[in-house]
């Protein structure tokens, strides 16, 4: 499980970036959002690297 938070805003980048942001699930600024360890999830972090802080979040059982 991966913890991302939108550190940077995606104004003033491309379209695609800003899509990026929104699949995965971003509406504001410092949110942060929950996503399986998937390579669908890691290519997307790598397309908004600059923007994003990751981190892996522990599952509670």
């Amino acid at each position: 499980m991966l913890r991302i938070k939108l550190v940077k805003s995606g104004i003033g980048y491309t379209v695609k970036t800003k899509r990026t942001l929104s699949a995965l699930g971003f509406k504001k600024l410092q949110e942060v959002v929950e996503h399986e360890d998937t390579p669908i999830i890691r290519g997307m972090l790598d397309k908004v690297s600059h923007l994003v802080e990751i981190e892996s979040a522990l599952e509670e059982k």
